[in-house]
């Protein structure tokens, strides 16, 4: 068994295969397992990596499970103490995995951690999918230190405390395999997006702590896969969101978010319509109309999951949304008393 094996998961990613993963193989020899999942691409990728990078372990899927499961199939497969889940279009400097695998070393109530995300293109700014930490308000909008909403700070050493906070970006996962067996990894149902917010939310519940660990950095490209606008992306978000609130939140806070978020959902569906985006405006309906129709199903989640216990602590109590609206552009207002 591997100590860490870095696991990347693939979808006609041939093009970021190339250009990232040479920083992967590099900063990862002697220290860590490099294995690509390839979730049934049609491109050249499984092609290149057989014949470029022969240290690589590939793990053919035979078609496209998403993200979600796409990985949890992976990791039936893979046995290491820890694994790192990292996004096809991730730039890997020297000594970033070092620092991830010593916190979970020393730190026994830390089920998974990650690096604190610049953006490859700017690359003194943060990164939009994680930052410096993720954090979710009362009514489950996520938000980073370094991004609030579409504000992105530029990383100033203004965030370089490790600490506990509610979830870390899914671009680059760091957790311990077998809690991550434990709870189920995630949630299959929603095939990609808000999945690592729903684990780590899991983890929680479960009596685990969420870590960042802001002496690891790594260069995150982003929109690899869908565009930040893109309705399959918008749709993908609001469905899972709810979906997340409906199984993890606790009853107080699940009452105040159904009460709110139809109108809010519905004013963000008509900003996009009078923006022009007819497409990102029937996303949201439609994500509204697959959240209603698994009810069911995610009740019966929603009984299994609140068995693992409450985490509250790092649950913002205000309304992000709110903030933002009288000027609130990044994390230190935000929290500011």
């Amino acid at each position: 068994m591997h100590k860490v094996s870095i696991v990347i998961l693939n979808w006609n990613g041939e093009a970021h295969l190339r250009r990232f993963l040479p920083s992967v193989v590099a900063s990862a020899a002697g220290v860590a397992q490099v294995v690509v999942a390839d979730n049934g691409s049609t491109d050249g990728s499984v092609e290149l990596l057989r014949r470029e990078f022969p240290s690589v372990e590939v793990i053919e899927l035979d078609r496209n499970y998403g993200f979600a499961e796409g990985y949890n199939r992976a990791l039936q497969t893979v046995e290491a103490e820890y694994v790192i889940l990292l996004n096809s279009d991730v730039e890997t400097p020297k000594g970033w995995i070092e620092p991830l695998v010593a916190t979970l070393d020393a730190h026994p109530e830390v089920a998974a951690c990650a690096p604190k995300l610049r953006s490859s293109e700017h690359r003194e700014a943060f990164e939009y999918a994680g930052a410096a930490g993720g954090y979710i308000d009362y009514l489950g909008y996520p938000f980073c230190r370094g991004r609030l909403l579409r504000s992105i700070e530029r990383d100033e050493g203004q965030y370089e405390d490790a600490r506990s906070l509610f979830w870390v970006s899914g671009a680059a996962f760091c957790c311990r395999l077998s809690c991550y067996r434990q709870l189920g990894g995630f949630d299959g149902d929603f095939f990609a997006h808000m999945e690592e917010i729903d684990l780590s939310w899991r983890m929680q519940l479960a009596g685990w702590q969420v870590r960042i660990v802001p002496e690891s950095v790594v260069y995150h490209y982003g929109g690899g896969t869908l565009q930040t606008d893109s309705p399959r992306k918008i749709f993908l978000n609001h469905r899972n969101n709810l979906a997340m609130l409906l199984k993890c939140a606790s009853t107080g806070q699940l009452i105040v978010a159904l009460l709110l978020r139809p109108s809010l959902d519905q004013l963000a569906a008509l900003t996009y319509l009078l923006q022009g985006h007819v497409a990102n405006f029937w996303a949201v309906y439609r994500a509204w109309a697959s959240f209603l129709g698994r009810l069911g199903s995610l009740c019966r989640k929603r009984r299994a999951v609140q068995r693992l216990g409450d985490a509250s602590q790092h649950i913002y109590r205000g309304s992000l949304l709110w903030r933002y609206l009288w000027g609130c552009r990044t994390f230190s207002q935000l929290i500011r008393k």
